[in-house]
């Protein structure tokens, strides 16, 4: 199943508090039980003004749509091609 890198621009993303960060991730999962198992949530990473995040989905319809349903932003989603790491060199 290919997996998605979805940019969310969210000014003030990285002072978001610990209960804003669990208040999102409730959100994502309460719309992801609903979706069904076919697209699944990896990780994030917060940063400054935007939230990176890793899924699995069949395709970049679903992912958008998840992004619909929790009311996030997804001003970008890029399947990813390859993955690389420093064994890549090995």
């Amino acid at each position: 199943m290919p997996k998605y890198v979805i940019e969310r621009e969210i000014p003030g993303a990285g002072n978001l508090t610990p209960d804003q960060l669990k208040e999102i991730s409730l959100t994502s999962r309460s719309v992801l039980s609903k979706m069904g198992s076919e697209i699944q949530w990896l990780h994030s990473y917060v940063t400054e003004d935007k939230i990176y995040c890793v899924y699995i989905a069949p395709d970049e319809d679903m992912v958008r749509e998840h992004a619909r349903q929790g009311g996030f932003p997804a001003n970008s989603v890029s399947k990813v091609a390859n993955i690389i790491d420093p064994t890549t060199a090995e």
